[in-house]
């Protein structure tokens, strides 16, 4: 983890290059509706892209947190993102997905007693999935450090009770659906999030 940390500049202007930086009408997964949404999928698409974000990434974590142990994401869009965040800091990814409608640990994973852990995301707007994750990764034994996402779309105000180290933090607004301005409220809406997915 050499090279020189990317700017919040530099991590939107990859976004916008992978034409990962939308505007419309969209539906986010926390149900909110926004002119702006992030398709992150189309940086992971990428992997030279998605080193380079993730390799930033990782050494924000390691300067903000120390050694790292275990990275735990959310399923579905943390994956991608936790994984390889987690090989440049020489860390185990694992991930949670739901079970019953509940973020649990699955497939055989587990965290050992003292593991220091950190959980990665790839955008943070309202801060829900995250919570819910660390509310998982709290059932196990291990040091929960903090959290870190490539963009933290919430203007800093998310509150995950835990650190949050971000590559970019955006003010990007984001309505109820019964409080839309006019502007917002005449276009299609498009909800293009994973949350709504079956397990």
């Amino acid at each position: 983890m050499t090279a020189a940390p990317l700017t919040p500049d530099e991590v939107l202007a990859e976004f916008r290059d992978a034409g990962a930086l939308l505007e419309g009408h969209f539906v986010l997964s926390s149900g909110l509706h926004s002119p702006v949404f992030l398709q992150k999928m189309r940086i992971f698409q990428e992997p030279p892209r998605t080193e380079k974000l993730c390799r930033a990434l990782a050494q924000a974590i390691a300067a903000r947190f120390g050694a790292v142990d275990v990275v735990v994401s959310p399923a579905v869009g943390g994956i991608v993102p936790g994984y390889e965040t987690a090989r440049h800091l020489g860390a185990r990814a694992i991930f949670v997905e739901r079970e019953n409608g509940v973020f649990a640990l699955r497939r055989g994973f587990e965290i050992a007693p003292g593991a220091r852990v950190v959980m990665v995301e790839d955008i943070v707007t309202t801060g829900l999935s995250s919570r819910e994750c660390l509310a998982a990764l709290a059932e196990h034994p291990g040091e929960i450090l903090g959290a870190a996402c490539l963009i933290d779309r919430s203007g800093g105000r998310a509150d995950l009770g835990v650190p949050l180290v971000a590559l970019a933090t955006l003010d990007i607004p984001a309505y109820p659906a019964d409080a839309l301005p006019p502007e917002l409220a005449a276009q299609p809406a498009v909800k293009p999030g994973s949350r709504g997915l079956k397990s």
